[in-house]
């Protein structure tokens, strides 16, 4: 999926917000195209199975036009070729929200459509596509979407959003501090990716097992040392509360980039691991660990690229 694009509000003149509406496009390509085309979104749920039917799946943003929100669904390494398209679905009024890992989404999309355009947001849930148009929610805990503007004010836009999506049956959240959001669960996702695809262990075996765990410890504290470089607050337990989260998973469960690079394809390794080292080395933080995960999976992640071809 490229992107879920929803018109359920608009501003008004003279203040207020328009009355909600239920209308969303799918923006999309190939095989995934055809079946939402054809069946709409499909997803299983341990909290109930549903699909959704869009009024429109395309691949072309013009037929869709300019929306009130954006949501951006892909993955960080397609966030170039989304931007693109962005401009024929933002307008004066367009809330754009980017769900990736990492922490460097929302300055890329801004610096296409601009600042005032793009919200802070990320997602917490285990999920994977399992066919064409099939989405899978696995694990018992209960998903949820943070949102939130740059500066952290309770604005209009983003309070409406909150209000349409849980109407809709999405938890909605706006944190007290959206970057510190948007960093914890970066720290969460590049322990459990990069020790993950290192090692090829589901979570269940990262967590108890004492070398795993330490190491995933090792990535969170240089991940935190990076964020306190770049003034981001994050709470004193994030590390163990991190490490709790990781616990309560299901056991057999792995990371997105883990399977990805253990099924040879591009992966989100240059906004996780990547991200770490090259911010570390521009603020002048080491971040040996994880310059060590970020190397050892490089071979892999551009064999995958077709940018390394590995002698047989």
């Amino acid at each position: 999926m490229r992107f879920l694009a929803r018109a359920p509000w608009a501003p008004i003149s003279g203040g207020g917000w328009r009355k909600p509406v239920s209308r969303c496009a799918l923006l999309a390509r190939g095989d995934h195209l055809r079946a939402l085309a054809r069946h709409g979104l499909r997803v299983d749920s341990p909290q109930g199975d549903f699909v959704i039917r869009p009024w429109l799946a395309t691949e072309d943003p013009t037929q869709i036009g300019p929306v009130d929100i954006v949501v951006v669904g892909v993955k960080t390494w397609q966030l170039p070729e989304v931007a693109r398209a962005l401009p024929a679905l933002v307008g004066p009024h367009t809330c754009v929200v980017p769900l990736q890992n990492g922490v460097e989404a929302s300055a890329q999309l801004a610096a296409v459509v601009g600042a005032q355009a793009v919200l802070g947001g990320c997602c917490r849930i285990m999920s994977a596509r399992v066919a064409p148009g099939h989405i899978q929610h696995r694990g018992s805990l209960d998903p949820a979407l943070l949102v939130g503007e740059s500066d952290n004010q309770r604005s209009a836009r983003v309070e409406a959003l909150c209000q349409v999506l849980g109407r809709a049956g999405v938890t909605a959240v706006i944190p007290p501090d959206i970057q510190v959001a948007v960093w914890h669960k970066f720290l969460q996702v590049a322990a459990f990716g990069g020790v993950g695809a290192v090692t090829r262990a589901p979570v269940g075996i990262l967590c108890s097992l004492p070398a795993t765990c330490a190491l995933m410890t090792q990535v969170m504290q240089e991940i935190v040392a990076v964020a306190q470089a770049q003034h981001i607050a994050l709470p004193a337990d994030v590390i163990p509360a991190t490490l709790a989260e990781l616990a309560q998973f299901p056991p057999g469960g792995t990371n997105s980039m883990q399977r990805d690079l253990m099924s040879g394809r591009p992966s989100e390794l240059e906004a996780l691991a990547g991200a770490v080292v090259r911010l570390g080395q521009a603020l002048g933080v080491p971040t040996p660990v994880n310059t060590f995960l970020y190397h050892s999976l490089l071979p892999l992640e551009l064999q995958a690229r077709g940018r390394l071809v590995f002698p047989t």
